[in-house]
């Protein structure tokens, strides 16, 4: 069962890090309350969000949490905060909470999920 796996994928990051686990609830909570048809399910060894199509995903790693998206190369970077030379993947590293604000995450998460739908703005 997907809540299971959550619960699990979350446990585990809670155990490295507490400072780690808040930045991904924090995130969870932001993209998940932008829709309420948004959904999650672990996958990659992290939490991929989908709408219908996934736009976004959150992956804790030793130092940092990684909120990345599969077409980000496509998304504008008005504040010049994503990262990756790929085709078409770009991810923003966050480094504290305070990152989600002063990185503007939640303008990249509305773009990535209007996007991932075939719309426009954000």
């Amino acid at each position: 069962m997907t809540t299971s796996r959550i619960a699990s994928l979350l446990a585990g990051i809670r155990q490295v890090s507490e400072d780690r686990f808040v930045l991904v609830q924090t995130l969870r909570q932001l993209v998940l309350g932008l829709d309420p048809h948004v959904s999650e399910e672990v996958k990659y060894g992290g939490l991929l969000f989908s709408a219908g199509k996934p736009f976004c995903g959150v992956f804790a790693y030793a130092k940092h949490v990684s909120l990345e998206f599969g077409d980000g190369a496509a998304l504008p970077d008005e504040h010049g905060v994503l990262e990756g030379e790929g085709k078409l993947r770009r991810h923003i590293k966050l480094y504290a909470i305070d990152d989600v604000v002063q990185k503007h995450v939640q303008h990249y998460v509305a773009l990535a999920l209007c996007a991932r739908n075939g719309k426009t703005g954000g």
